[in-house]
């Protein structure tokens, strides 16, 4: 596969046939990310998309799965979208399952009767980067909705049958919010019930703008203890059936299993870590370089643990 960029997706989707339908994220705007700010943001051609479903079905693949990418492919044209899944069920009669990331406005700008029709062409599991449950946090963080869009967007997701997976971040409220975020992140996941939540503890990277903040004074980030604690009272708070994925890739700390019948296995790993971490001075998930290939800026060791 001829890919621009780094390949970005859900645990997940690992198995899946990762099929790129743009480059770069339409967005691009979230202070905290560094995924896609190097790549000039453009949708692939038709030609271009089906010439890569051609050469898998020639190597003799047949995906039951296939993830759409990069950033936001619920973002293109449903026009577009149509297109391509009719082009892959062309190709992979078999395949039951198209999955993508989305925005909250990417859902929110199509209609009731759009989101119906992608859901009857094969789209599944569409992954929202919820990220926090506060409103001013969201707001300053420029993501692209509010928590109030967030749960109209999810309500008509789900009415149209689609299936919703989120995205959080322990860490991405500042220091000494930590638990406050848990707190009201735990309501919103709640009350809209994911089928998955993956928590990428967040990375406070040198080159993108929230950066800046942390050099001005106007954000003060949370070090990696107060995250795993965070990160263990949103495990307590949760009660819907959800499968849950914790990363701490900076301290190479991951936790994940199904709520709530899991909990108290997730809840005593973190524990043990937090006890061993207690009695450390503060440190920070502080990084450069582009994902996957992250580096520590203190010892520059690699950072990226998806095991």
């Amino acid at each position: 596969m001829d890919y621009e960029g780094q390949i970005c997706r859900a645990p997940m989707e690992r198995s899946s046939f990762m099929l790129p339908v743009m480059v770069g994220c339409s967005y691009n705007r979230c202070k905290f990310c560094n995924l896609f700010r190097h790549l000039t943001y453009r949708e692939l051609p038709s030609e271009q998309i089906e010439e890569e479903l051609k050469r898998v079905k020639s190597a003799g693949g047949n995906p039951k799965k296939i993830f759409l990418g990069d950033g936001n492919a619920f973002g293109l044209r449903t026009e577009k979208l149509l297109k391509i899944l009719e082009r892959i069920h062309t190709y992979f009669p078999d395949c039951g399952c198209i999955n993508m990331d989305a925005t909250v406005t990417s859902i929110l700008q199509k209609s009731d009767e759009e989101l119906l029709l992608l859901h009857d062409n094969g789209v599944r599991h569409l992954y929202l980067g919820i990220e926090s449950g506060l409103d001013d946090v969201l707001l300053f963080m420029d993501k692209d909705h509010n928590l109030s869009q967030a749960y109209e967007a999810i309500r008509r997701l789900k009415k149209a049958g689609l299936i919703y997976d989120a995205h959080i971040m322990t860490g991405v409220a500042g220091k000494g919010r930590g638990q406050e975020n848990a707190k009201w992140l735990a309501e919103f996941l709640n009350t809209t019930k994911p089928a998955h939540v993956v928590n990428f503890s967040m990375f406070l990277h040198k080159e993108v703008p929230l950066y800046v903040h942390i050099e001005d004074g106007t954000y003060h980030p949370a070090d990696e203890l107060e995250n795993l604690k965070e990160e263990r009272t949103l495990l307590d708070l949760l009660k819907a059936e959800i499968l849950y994925d914790g990363f701490h890739d900076y301290i190479k700390v991951r936790v994940r299993g199904k709520l709530p019948y899991e909990r108290e296995k997730l809840k005593e790993k973190l524990d043990r870590v937090i006890a061993g971490y207690a009695d450390e001075e503060p440190f920070y998930a502080y990084v450069q370089g582009e994902c996957p290939d992250l580096k520590r800026c203190d010892d520059l060791d690699k950072v990226w643990n998806m095991n």
